[in-house]
């Protein structure tokens, strides 16, 4: 958690001292950098109110990104973990040192000391599909709008998106960035608006991916997270604009998944969290005729974005 805090040197684990003397922070403000494997007991008022959680251990705190990984399957350079609740992420976790450079798309962070992350992260994910549903297409059923957004064709609306409700993350960080449709006409249905904002979403992530292939060449892609889980449309999406074939991941709770088994380590109840698998719930192979046409919109997003937002 220190690790994301941009106070912390990633390298040493340490505060960086010379950057708080800048923010004219006194370390002894800052609290101590423990080790995940530091545990704690509940004061005794606690234990005397919960007395079947008295002997229990209390570990410190890891970073959602870093649990929703470990919970995915996602603990070494041969997976990257690709993840769409509200927003949305794709990180590599891996045992090592950390980047001594970085790409500017992307961050870094650690999941313990031993351990780093590495992502990068949208804003807008589920919550873009919510407000298009709430928004555009109100009240209509889930199951129909998977049936209708199968039907149609990649890229066959004519609609350039820039999925920014909420401001950019990766890959150009800007913050007051704002949502954008391109090429509506009277036309335009309303699932089509739909059906671009997924693809949107998508484009965005084929970005991030080609930033963290040095990090994890051919890794295999898994797939978490409600709103994936609850659209095989978009996964397919992902998987013929990626390229790549998508693992769907099939524990709902992947981050609380993850916490538990990264506690269970660190209690030395597991070997590591490694010799623990994670059961599919579904694979998605890529369509390389649509890939090639969702580069073409690719391109044309990306186009639009070089004269809009920068």
């Amino acid at each position: 958690m220190a690790s994301g805090t941009g106070l912390m040197d990633q390298q040493t684990c340490e505060w960086n001292r010379e950057l708080a003397a800048v923010l004219a922070i006194d370390p002894k403000q800052l609290p101590d950098i423990c080790s995940n494997s530091v545990a704690h007991n509940l004061k005794s008022v606690y234990a005397e109110r919960w007395p079947k959680l008295a002997g229990a251990r209390i570990l410190p705190a890891i970073a959602d990104g870093a649990a929703n990984n470990i919970g995915a399957g996602c603990s070494t350079r041969n997976s990257i973990a690709l993840m769409i609740g509200t927003s949305g992420a794709m990180r590599v976790l891996y045992e090592g040192e950390p980047p001594s450079r970085m790409p500017s798309a992307l961050w870094s962070y650690r999941a313990d000391r031993e351990r780093v992350v590495v992502g990068g992260a949208l804003s807008d994910g589920g919550s873009l599909y919510r407000w298009m549903r709430e928004t555009v297409l109100p009240g209509e059923d889930a199951g129909w709008l998977e049936s209708e957004l199968s039907e149609m064709e990649p890229d066959a609306h004519g609609l350039t998106v820039l999925p920014f409700w909420s401001g950019e993350r990766s890959t150009g960080w800007h913050a007051d960035a704002r949502g954008t449709i391109v090429g509506v006409t009277a036309q335009t249905r309303s699932i089509e608006i739909l059906r671009a904002a997924m693809e949107a979403v998508a484009y965005r992530f084929a970005l991030v991916a080609r930033a963290l292939e040095p990090f994890a060449p051919d890794a295999t892609i898994v797939a978490s997270g409600h709103a994936l889980q609850s659209s095989p449309v978009w996964v397919q999406i992902l998987a013929d604009v990626l390229g790549r074939r998508v693992n769907v991941s099939e524990p709902v709770e992947a981050s609380m998944r993850g916490a538990a088994l990264l506690a269970l380590e660190a209690a030395g109840k597991i070997p590591g969290i490694e010799d623990f698998s994670v059961p599919l719930a579904a694979v998605f192979e890529p369509d390389m005729s649509r890939h090639a046409r969702y580069q073409v919109g690719l391109a044309r997003q990306q186009n639009l974005y070089e004269q809009v937002i920068r």
